[in-house]
């Protein structure tokens, strides 16, 4: 069972994996990545973060995402919680697991999904620091990450 969700709201890990562990038995292994708000990006500090996205458009993406791990991996259900708006140093950020009967494919699939939503979730990032506002592009080796997925 797959379940994506874009919010604002804070999300709570072990209740979100406990709903994950009820959608199948036969479920041997969750692999589960959750990404914070640093308060130190590329050498200034930062004092907030503020994430928009597309409603719509972004959800989608993050599905065609979902999709293609289910097709490489022997998955039995993946979950991604993705937040917006504004979110300080610790906050999460970012919630992904993938449930499968095997350690190798959770392992494997969550990684992809993250390295995937790093490069093709359309989210904007904006942080705010001492010396002003800036957009955050995307990191050169996000785009190293992602590629290694390629067939």
């Amino acid at each position: 069972m797959n379940h994506i969700r874009v919010q604002q709201e804070d999300f709570d890990v072990s209740a979100e994996l406990a709903q994950m562990r009820l959608c199948s038995k036969e479920i041997g292994a969750i692999a589960c990545f959750v990404g914070v708000v640093r308060d130190f990006n590329e050498g200034t500090a930062v004092a907030t973060m503020e994430l928009e996205h597309y409603p719509g458009m972004t959800e989608n993406s993050i599905r065609l995402i979902v999709d293609e791990a289910m097709q490489r991996w022997q998955l039995l259900g993946a979950r991604v919680i993705h937040r917006i708006g504004r979110l300080s140093p610790s906050d999460q950020i970012v919630f992904v697991a993938t449930s499968s009967l095997h350690r190798g494919d959770a392992f494997a699939s969550c990684e992809f999904i993250m390295d995937y939503l790093k490069t093709r979730a359309p989210f904007w990032k904006k942080e705010l620091s001492p010396q002003g506002e800036r957009w955050v592009d995307s990191r050169s080796d996000d785009v190293l990450a992602a590629q290694r997925w390629r067939d």
